[in-house]
């Protein structure tokens, strides 16, 4: 495996470092991109630096705030250009703890070759670290709709901490992915899904931002439900269409 571990940041001076400490410890193979934003606090300028003095790290510079998807999109494509076989998907904020990044890998190189390995909170053993209950219960809640609307295989549709194989990204048209807001995660899901990918979960720690201040938005989860619902109604149409279109077959053949 050659696995590129890949940090988007936002006004992460304070985490970075700790962060990318412990992701060196924990995978001591594995390269870092950190794909920095344009940060107005100079994590931009300190991922340079840290970057100065370990080749396993690079940067990514983008013009500005541009959304968490684009961000991992084109962290995949800089993946792709350079031969790695596996990507993660890590929060710099310390809610991914990178002490268990070597078993979401571990799982990435089993012999049924999952494509994609989901650090989940809501399978058995997964836990949640932080939240207050009812945060819990309308995330689990959330996540079951995604799941059950669009028949993904997954508890934990919305997740962040994960490793894709580049092959599987290969075969995604990621130019169709939807990379605006934290719906990325999900639209991500679901075309690993419809590409015949195979997809697996892990149980995680997941735990609250340990430094700085969250970017998430109350408009997250209405956002992310009403996308879905679009999609779903959408994919009933069409299974509708087809289910009449071959009752009007079988009708016409028998005449």
């Amino acid at each position: 495996m050659r696995v590129l571990v890949i940090i988007p940041t936002y006004n992460e001076l304070e985490s970075l470092p700790p962060i990318i400490s412990r992701t060196r410890a924990a995978v001591v193979e594995a390269d870092i991109l950190v794909v920095d934003d344009n940060s107005p606090d100079g994590t931009g300028e300190l991922a340079d630096e840290l970057a100065a003095q370990d080749s396993q790290i690079h940067v990514l510079h983008r013009a500005g705030k541009e959304g968490l998807g684009r961000a991992y999109i084109e962290a995949f494509e800089w993946a792709m250009e350079r031969g790695y076989t596996h990507v993660v998907e890590m929060d710099a904020d310390g809610s991914h703890r990178p002490e268990q990044l070597p078993l979401l890998l571990e799982r990435a190189a089993m012999s049924d070759h999952p494509d994609l390995v989901i650090g989940s909170r809501y399978v058995r053993g997964g836990k949640l670290e932080g939240w207050p209950k009812s945060r819990e219960a309308l995330s689990r809640a959330g996540n079951l709709y995604i799941k059950v609307w669009l028949g993904l295989p997954a508890s934990d549709v919305t997740a962040g901490f994960r490793v894709y194989t580049v092959s599987i990204l290969q075969r995604i048209n990621l130019n169709t992915v939807e990379a605006k807001g934290y719906f990325f995660q999900t639209d991500m899901t679901d075309h690993v899904h419809r590409a015949g990918g195979h997809i697996v979960e892990m149980p995680i720690n997941f735990a609250q931002r340990e430094v700085g201040e969250s970017k998430l938005s109350g408009n997250v989860f209405t956002e992310s439900l009403i996308r879905t619902t679009k999609m779903g109604v959408a994919r009933r149409g069409t299974q509708l269409k087809g289910f009449a279109e071959g009752v009007l077959r079988k009708v016409r053949s028998k005449k």
